[in-house]
This record gives structure tokens, sequence and C-alpha cells, in this order.
């Protein structure tokens, strides 16, 4: 952890080992369980609205399938692209599905096709997360991240301007709700930063990440890497195997660290654990104490402010 800086917790699509994920009952579960920061998934549709949605596709988590069968791409995949905001809105969202389209990805959460969820905005939710943070005397950020901008420009619409120009309009305090914006697509990170955008970025590591986009000669996970990284981004947020693998800390997280750089790995799951682990808790408190990231994503963000706070309880550590 960089001293002085807070632990954080980030509700990854919300309290989604619990409710279907970036649903707004979801983010509500996750900001009552403590997390400081919600994850928002942004993709554009027909009409241009920016909707929190993991992927590019709304075939797994929603029925759309049932009520628009006839419109898919050459893919067999539904866009959210191809609907609009109207169309979309009345669909039910699920607990995440396999590809087969019957059954969960993980089976031991919340029913899949029970319930009445729906999608929503990124307008809806910062609505969502102030309104929570005014009641409550909070400060939880959001944290989003722009889903797959080559394609989008492809398509038609600048995503990452669209993100940066709903929150201006939103005119977000950076005490009351901070904001960080995160993509796998380094260009448009080192582009965001160009055009002045003042939020801080972070960058995301895949399990590969040399297929992300330009790294300009520089392999992201070396020390040169890092460095050039600093240059245009305050985080990274890898995926959680750099940082712990075989049990071990791999030693990413101090070099970033000194690189001038956060860590935020990625995701931390009660119900799917790396190979070896077998105790929840302990990797959290191991992730928080001996390898000392700075934040992490995770599915049960009630169970990740636990271990934070039993160090802090334990004299171990602070928040």
């Amino acid at each position: 952890m960089i001293a002085g800086r807070p632990r954080l917790v980030i509700a990854h699509r919300g309290a989604s080992g619990y409710l279907p994920e970036h649903t707004q009952e979801a983010k509500a579960l996750a900001f009552g369980q403590g997390a400081d920061f919600l994850e928002q998934d942004i993709v554009a549709t027909r009409d241009d609205a920016l909707l929190v949605v993991h992927d590019l596709h709304l075939d797994r988590v929603t029925d759309v399938v049932r009520r628009y069968p006839h419109r898919a791409r050459a893919d067999g995949r539904w866009y959210a692209r191809d609907f609009t905001l109207a169309e979309i809105r009345e669909l039910e969202v699920t607990e995440r599905l396999e590809a087969d389209g019957r059954n969960a990805v993980f089976p031991g959460r919340f029913p899949p096709r029970q319930g009445r969820f729906r999608l929503h905005t990124l307008a809806d939710e910062i609505t969502l997360l102030t309104g929570l943070n005014r009641a409550t005397s909070r400060g939880v950020g959001l944290y989003v991240e722009l889903k797959h901008p080559a394609w989008h420009r492809n398509e038609g619409i600048d995503l990452g301007a669209a993100v940066v120009a709903c929150l201006a309009q939103a005119e977000l305090s950076r005490q009351a709700t901070p904001v960080w914006l995160q993509c796998f697509d380094p260009g448009e990170l080192r582009a965001l930063r160009a055009g002045g955008t003042e939020w801080p970025l972070v960058q995301l590591l895949a399990r590969e990440p040399a297929g992300q986009g330009d790294w300009q000669g520089h392999d992201p996970l070396s020390d040169e890497g890092l460095a050039a990284l600093a240059r245009h981004v305050d985080a990274i947020g890898p995926w959680l195997g750099h940082v712990w693998r075989d049990g071990r800390d791999t030693g990413l997280t101090a070099r970033a660290h000194a690189a001038g750089l956060a860590v935020h790995p990625w995701t931390l799951r009660a119900d799917r654990l790396p190979d070896g682990e077998q105790d929840f808790m302990q990797l959290l408190r191991r992730l928080w104490q001996d390898v000392g990231v700075d934040a992490l994503f995770t599915d049960f963000p009630d169970m990740a402010v636990a271990a934070r706070d039993s160090l802090t309880a334990g004299g171990r550590g602070s928040t």
C-alpha cells in the first residue's frame, strides 16, 4: 500500500456475489455493505445512451433472446449497440448465464431468471450514488470502465468523450463523489490524459496484456513499462495472478509502487478462489497486508471490508 493512502474496496459490478450484476439493487447493496467505490462498465446503445453493462452483448444477462429472437448479428450475439435505450429498459436482467443460455456461471448465487431487475444508464447510477452519499454523509465513488473504445469508434461514437461529458454534466464534487476512469486500451488512456482529463486513470492489465493495444514498445509488466505508464495513469488494475500466484507475492505491487502507481487487482471472488487457495478471508488479508495492494475489485464487498477492518482491529494496519 502506498503510504498515507487508504485501502479501498471496489464493488465489482456492485455486490454481484449476491444480486445480478450491474443492477441498481446490486449497487445499493454494495453501498450498504461499505464499499468505497462502485464499478460501472459502459457501452453505448443505438441512440448513444451510456449503458451500465459488462459486455457489448445483452444475451447472457437479459431476456433479449426471447423478446427479440431475430435481432442477433451474424456472430449470433445480441449487441447493446443495436437497441435503443427504451428497448433495453424493458428487458429483464438475470444472473449471468453460460454460453448455453441455460446455466448460471456461478450456480450458488442469485437464482437465474428470478426477480424483476433492469439495466440502467451511467446518469441513472450517478443519481443513485450521489443520493445515497447525501443521505448517509458518505463519499462513495464511481469507478467507470470504458468498454472497447476502438470498437465503439468504429460504430460511430467516441465512448471516452461521451463518458467524460456525462461526468462533467453531473458536476461531481471530488470529495463527495470521487471518480476513477479505467480501461484496458492503453491508447485510450493516453488520449484521455492528453485531452486534459483530470480524473485519476487506471490501466487495466489482462492475463495476457500483449494483445490489449499499443504499448509503445514497452512490456507493461516490466519496470520500464510501469515507468512509462506512470507518465499518464495513476494506477494499474492487474489480473489477480499478476500480483499473487501459487500462494506468493509476485513482486509486481512493490515494483508498481516504486514507479508511483497504485495497484488495484481484479477480481476477488469467494466462490472462485485462485488455484491452491482455500480461505477467502485469509487471501484478502494477505493481499491487504503482505502484498500491500491499494484497492481490490471484489464481488463480495462485505467480506473485503471485514477483512480490511480485521487488520485495523488487530493493530496491523490502518485505513
